[in-house]
């Protein structure tokens, strides 16, 4: 299937689009835009999840299309408004930007330039490119080690070779977000481990980047409690791909999207 993403080449321009899953990001929001290049800052989406402070208000003076949800509907529901407006939007290329300045969105450009090439049809932010740098940047070490150990389980069991399996820095090719039935995800933190284990069943070729990771007051992250339903999120959804792969008990999940 990923095949087909040397068709792109056939192109000369490709239409990347920014997309931004918003919740209270008033405070990092203009920083995170800065360091985005110039060439793609005409063509972003914020999403608002029903934020309480001024994102919306900021969104909208910095220039920026924004649709708003009526209610708090969570992160994965808020990625599904912004996968199917940037779809309608004729985006070739997708590219995931948290606007809490966590990852560094300098390296759009590398992204979408690996996509562009056929070398992969998503690649990811790799946040832990070596211990100390990760603790250094302030990623708390009992979400290193979630993050470690959950990494290897699913990079051993779906034969991938990521760094980071659960990075929110991601791009994704047109052909990716059409065929995978993203809609059918939870509408909760669980749709990044959900969305990667139907790239991999679909036969998309993933990759990662290095990123800088940045932990401080104003990012979002979610607390342990949450992080453990998030681990168990990502164990459910690894058995139901077995079940289905093995035809045990289908799952619309891993069906093509038409």
């Amino acid at each position: 299937m990923s095949d087909s993403n040397n068709g792109h080449e056939c192109k000369d321009e490709l239409k990347v689009v920014v997309v931004m899953p918003a919740y209270n990001a008033e405070a990092t929001l203009a920083e995170t835009l800065k360091l985005i290049a110039p060439e793609f800052t005409s063509d972003i989406i914020l999403v608002d999840d029903y934020s309480t402070d001024g994102t919306v208000a900021l969104a909208k003076r910095l220039g920026l299309r924004v649709l708003v949800h009526d209610s708090n509907r969570g992160y994965g529901a808020n990625q599904k408004t912004c996968y199917r407006a940037a779809l309608n939007d004729g985006a070739d290329i997708v590219v995931m930007v948290h606007p809490d300045n966590q990852y560094d969105s300098r390296l759009v450009p590398a992204m979408v330039s690996i996509i562009k090439l056929g070398v992969c049809d998503v690649v990811l932010g790799n946040r832990i490119r070596t211990r100390r740098e990760a603790l250094n940047g302030g990623m708390p070490k009992w979400k290193y080690f979630l993050n470690r150990s959950s990494t290897f389980l699913e990079n051993l069991i779906l034969g991938q070779g990521l760094g980071d399996f659960h990075s929110g820095f991601r791009a994704y090719s047109r052909e990716v977000l059409e065929s995978i039935p993203f809609e059918l995800n939870s509408d909760d933190f669980s749709f990044d481990q959900e969305f990667l284990v139907q790239a991999v069943h679909f036969g998309f070729k993933i990759g990662d980047i290095p990123v800088p990771v940045r932990y401080f007051t104003e990012s979002s992250s979610i607390s342990f409690r949450r992080s453990l339903r998030y681990a168990f999120g990502g164990l459910s959804v690894l058995i139901s791909y077995y079940l289905h792969k093995f035809r045990i008990r289908s799952d619309g999940r891993f069906k093509i999207h038409q």
